[in-house]
């Protein structure tokens, strides 16, 4: 697609994106902390799952009882959990002017179901972009990560996770794809730092931006 985007004019929306394993949810958590002592209004979220609805799409999408899905299936139940955080998490904080930070997006789309499936990328993209108003983050912090060393944190699996090296593999490709077509809009990260050194380096790509978010 050459749709340059839509980027909200009130609060920012930043996303960390990245393979399985490679600190997401430890750097949302981080961003947030330092975000909040500084007064800013902040709201941490993720996907799938962080909707009423959601929760029932992750239950489905992850589930290694589901088995297998069509291709297309999963791509649709992944859009859909989306389109429902945008309307109703996503786009009102930020019409508040609050910073929104969440674990995951649009990119896990395009490379799980994208370049991780055998479907087409641009495919996925039109129907995910449809879905989510075309709105895009001002930033995505992309944790590099080789896929093994990722899944090696895990004791169990879900149905994405127990995909196989290859696919994981192409979903870390994927990424880093997106991240050097754009880079007035990524950050990417090599995991394997330190996770202060990490996090400092996300803050300083954010401070400039902040400018349009509210203080709590």
């Amino acid at each position: 697609m050459t749709s340059p985007g839509r980027y909200s004019d009130h609060g920012v929306f930043v996303c960390f994106e990245g393979g399985e394993g490679a600190g997401k949810s430890t750097q949302s958590r981080a961003l947030r902390t330092w975000l909040e002592a500084e007064g800013f209004a902040v709201l941490l979220t993720f996907e799938p799952g962080d909707t009423e609805v959601g929760r029932k799409i992750r239950q489905i999408v992850l589930d290694p009882a589901t088995g297998e899905l069509s291709h297309r299936t999963e791509a649709l139940l992944y859009a859909a959990d989306k389109a429902e955080h945008i309307d109703t998490v996503v786009a009102p904080a930020l019409a508040r002017g609050e910073v929104v930070i969440t674990d995951r997006y649009v990119d896990s789309a395009l490379a799980y179901q994208g370049a991780g499936r055998d479907l087409l990328v641009d495919e996925v993209e039109q129907v995910n972009r449809w879905a989510t108003h075309d709105l895009r983050p001002h930033l995505t912090v992309v944790l590099d990560l080789e896929p093994q060393a990722g899944l090696g944190r895990f004791a169990g699996r879900d149905r994405i996770e127990g995909e196989s090296a290859e696919f994981h593999l192409r979903v870390r490709e994927a990424f880093l794809r997106m991240a050097a077509a754009s880079p007035e809009h990524y950050l990417v990260l090599d995991a394997r730092l330190p996770v202060d050194d990490i996090s400092k380096a996300v803050r300083e790509r954010v401070q400039p931006m902040l400018r349009q978010a509210a203080r709590s």
